[in-house]
């Protein structure tokens, strides 16, 4: 289990990013984080690996605490939390397999990470992580050569080489279309469902929170405003957490891009008629 208690993220400049934030998320849980920018989901998710030192509270994992590690036992405890980025953070010189190799990088000595000469067992998982996200044909390609979906799902599987206890994604689906969204997102849960992994999603898309989450947690100006089941978002809901105006223009923005793709849809279906 993942718990954060009165979690605290105050600036040098005063702002609060996050404000007594307190949640706990059970084994194989997959937990949506939806706000407006700025209510502090990003930090939220950086706050948990320690890429952000939170002002004050406490983060703990399987009951071992996450804050106040020092250097060795931080790099120790990051290994068991993998981290999928919104821009896939891979090295695009460097093959699809490698990509998923560096995974290991926290388990590994230095010289075996310098030469990348990873073992048997490395490679052997690696491979049947490229298999699990639909890339086995790809392995030997840069990653630069592949597409923005692609790349999601060699992040993907470059956190799931970790051997990770827990999750976090910060916006997957952000630089993608929304067929390919799905793909993601369908991917990602059943991942962690197989593996009974506890997931934290910072995603922007409501209805596709709404459609793939088991939870949801609302922020806004850093601190929780909802926390409860997508069936439980309702208007009123989505209304707090984003603000009346904001959310009518979101919700009236997203019915136009649904209705374009619908209407996109379509027009292949004439063309192939």
């Amino acid at each position: 289990m993942l718990e954060l208690i009165s979690l605290k993220k105050t600036y040098k400049t005063g702002d609060k990013a996050l404000d007594n934030v307190t949640i706990s998320v059970p084994k194989g849980q997959i937990v949506g984080l939806i706000g407006p920018s700025g209510a502090g989901k990003s930090t939220l998710i950086r706050c948990i690996n320690r890429l952000v030192e939170p002002t004050s509270g406490s983060i703990s994992l399987s009951g071992r605490a996450v804050t106040g590690l020092g250097h060795r036992d931080l790099r120790a405890m990051r290994r068991r939390i993998g981290m999928i980025f919104q821009e896939y953070a891979l090295v695009e010189r460097l093959t699809v397999m490698e990509n998923v190799l560096s995974g290991r990088l926290g388990y590994v000595g230095f010289w075996t990470s310098f030469t990348r000469h990873y073992s048997s067992d490395d490679v052997s998982r690696a491979y049947h992580l490229l298999d699990r996200v639909g890339l086995l044909d790809h392995a030997d390609k840069r990653a630069d050569a592949l597409s923005g979906g692609q790349r999601q799902r060699v992040g993907i599987a470059r956190a799931l080489a970790q051997e990770p206890e827990l999750l976090l994604v910060d916006e997957p689906t952000a630089s993608l279309d929304p067929k390919t969204s799905r793909q993601i997102m369908r991917l990602l849960t059943g991942i962690c469902a197989e593996r009974d992994l506890p997931a934290i999603v910072n995603i922007h898309d409501v209805p596709l929170a709404q459609q793939f989450m088991q939870r949801i947690v609302g922020l806004r100006a850093g601190q929780v405003v909802f926390d409860g089941a997508p069936s439980d978002l309702t208007e009123d809901a989505l209304s707090e957490i984003y603000g009346a105006e904001d959310w009518h223009a979101m919700r009236r923005g997203v019915e136009e891009d649904m209705a374009a793709e619908a209407d996109g849809i379509a027009q292949l279906e004439r063309i192939g008629a």
